[in-house]
C-alpha cells in the first residue's frame, strides 16, 4: 500500500508539471487550439454526412437480404461518427504542428481523449448485450480513461509486478486480470456462438428431429471445450502439466458425480435412438405427463397443458417405462361411449354415427376410419362406443372427444333417435301406494 501510494504521489507531480508546461508554453495553445478547430469540423461534417449516410444505409422494410442485413449493421454504428472524425481531423493537424513547434503532446492527449469518447458513445448508444454494456461500463471505459490521461502502461506496469500467490503457483495481479476479462468474454462469444450454431443446427428441416438435437449438443460441447482451452492458453498455463491432475480428478468425479454422468450418457442414447425428442408428448411412470420443450445435458424439461415444466432426469427415460403419444408422428386412438334408448332400431346407429364422425377435419382415414360397435345392453338403453383416429393429444387446445360428442348428439338427434337416461320401474308386492 505505502508503495502503490508512493507511486500515485510521483505520478501526480509529473501530472502537475506537464499541466503548468502547457499552460505557459505558446505551442500548447496552438495545440489546444487545433484541438478544438478539430472537434468543431468534425461536428460540421458529422451533421452534413449523417442524415445522408442513414439514408444510404438504410434498406427497405422487409428487405432480409444480406446486403440489407450488412447495411443494418453498418447503421448500428452511426454513433462514432463524431469522435472518429476528430479523431481523423487532430491526426491529421498532428504533423503539422510537430513541424512546426516540434512537439505534439497536447495534440496526442486529445488524440486519446476523443478515442475515450469512442469508446463512451460505443457502450452508451451502440451495446445492447447486458452482460457486454456492465463489461463496457466498469471495464471499457475505465480502462480508456487511463489510456486518455496517459495512465494505463505504467498502472498496467505495476500491476504486472505485484503478484499473488496460491500455494506453489504465483499469478501477477494483471494475469489475473486479464484473464478474468478475457474469461468472461470468450466465455460470452462460446454462449452467443452455441446459440447461433444450435439454431442454424435446429432449422435444418432435412435432418431427423434426434439427430438435429444430437448435432447441436455436440456443436455446444465443442464451443465450450475450445473456449475453455483457449482460456487455459491467455492464462499461461501449461496443457500437458494438468494431464496428470485432471486424471486425479476425472477419478474423483467419477465417484462422486456418477448420477450427473449416467444422466448425460441417458441423454445422448435418448437423442441417438430417437425414442424421445422435442415436441413429443409422453407420459411417465408415475403419471405425469407433458410436451417436451427441451432436452438438456442433465435432465429433459416437459411443459404440462396448464403451464407447468417438469424436471426429468435423462435417466429416468432409460430405466423406467414412458409413454409416448407421438413417436414417429403416428396417429393415436380415443373412444367415446353413448347410449340410445330401447325403443330404436340398432341396426342404422353405425353407420349414422360413423359417418357423423368422419365428418370432423382432424379424424383420420389411416390406419382406420371411425368405427361405430355394439357395446352391450344396459340397464337404460343400449351401448355403443365410437372409435376413431386422430393426429395429436387429446388435450390442450386439441379437443377431439369432446367435439366428437358434439357430433354423436347432433346426429342423434337429427335422425330423431332418443338418448336415454336413467329408469326404474317400482313395483309394490300388496298392490297398494304407501301414505
Amino acid at each position: 500500500m505505502d508503495q502503490l501510494l508512493e507511486t500515485a504521489q510521483i505520478y501526480s507531480e509529473n501530472g502537475l508539471e506537464v499541466a503548468l508546461q502547457w499552460l505557459t508554453s505558446p505551442a500548447a495553445y496552438a495545440q489546444f487550439a487545433l484541438l478544438i478547430v478539430a472537434y468543431v469540423l468534425a461536428l460540421v461534417v458529422s451533421g452534413r454526412l449523417r442524415p445522408r449516410l442513414s439514408q444510404l444505409l438504410t434498406p427497405n422494410e422487409g428487405d432480409q437480404s444480406p446486403f440489407a442485413k450488412g447495411r443494418r449493421f453498418l447503421l448500428i454504428f452511426m454513433p462514432l461518427l463524431l469522435p472518429l472524425l476528430a479523431y481523423a481531423f487532430t491526426a491529421a493537424g498532428e504533423q503539422v504542428t510537430r513541424s512546426l513547434f516540434g512537439s505534439g503532446a497536447v495534440i496526442a492527449f486529445g488524440k486519446r481523449v476523443f478515442i475515450f469518447l469512442a469508446v463512451r458513445r460505443a457502450v452508451t448508444d451502440i451495446v445492447s448485450d447486458p452482460f457486454l454494456k456492465l463489461l463496457g461500463n466498469y471495464i471499457a471505459i475505465p480502462l480508456a480513461a487511463l489510456y486518455a490521461l496517459g495512465l494505463l502502461t505504467p498502472i498496467g506496469t505495476f500491476l504486472e509486478e505485484t503478484r499473488v500467490s496460491f500455494g506453489n503457483i504465483s499469478f501477477s495481479i494483471l494475469a489475473l486480470f486479464r484473464a478474468a476479462v478475457a474469461g468472461s468474454i470468450l466465455f460470452w462469444l462460446g454462449r452467443w456462438s452455441a446459440d447461433t450454431g444450435t439454431t442454424y443446427i435446429r432449422a435444418q428441416e432435412t435432418m431427423r428431429p434426434p439427430t438435429r438435437e444430437l448435432a447441436a449438443k455436440a456443436f455446444e460441447l465443442a464451443v465450450f471445450v475450445t473456449v475453455g482451452l483457449i482460456l487455459l492458453n491467455v492464462m499461461g498455463l501449461n496443457l500437458s502439466a494438468l494431464a496428470i491432475f485432471g486424471g486425479a480428478v476425472g477419478v474423483g468425479l467419477g465417484f462422486g458425480l456418477q448420477k450427473i454422468a449416467s444422466n448425460f450418457i441417458s441423454g445422448i442414447i435418448l437423442l441417438l435412438e430417437g425414442q424421445a425428442t422435442v415436441g413429443d408428448f409422453v407420459e411417465l411412470d408415475g403419471g405425469e405427463s407433458g410436451t417436451i420443450v427441451r432436452l438438456g445435458a442433465r435432465a429433459t424439461i416437459l411443459e404440462t397443458f396448464d403451464g407447468k415444466w417438469i424436471v426429468v432426469p435423462n435417466e429416468d427415460f432409460i430405466t423406467s417405462r414412458i409413454v409416448n403419444w407421438s413417436d414417429a408422428g403416428s396417429g393415436n386412438r380415443y373412444a367415446v361411449d353413448f347410449s340410445v334408448s330401447y325403443d330404436t332400431d340398432i341396426n342404422m346407429v353405425p353407420e349414422i354415427i360413423s359417418k357423423a364422425v368422419a365428418a370432423h377435419p382432424a379424424v383420420l382415414d389411416d390406419p382406420e376410419p371411425p368405427d361405430c360397435e355394439l357395446a352391450g345392453f344396459g340397464d337404460s338403453g343400449v351401448d355403443f362406443s365410437v372409435e376413431f383416429w386422430v393426429e395429436g393429444i387429446d388435450d390442450g387446445k386439441n379437443k377431439y372427444t369432446s367435439e366428437v360428442r358434439f357430433l354423436i348428439w347432433n346426429a342423434l338427434k337429427d335422425a330423431g333417435i332418443e338418448i336415454p337416461f336413467p329408469q326404474r320401474e317400482i313395483r309394490y308386492r300388496d298392490g297398494h301406494h304407501p301414505g
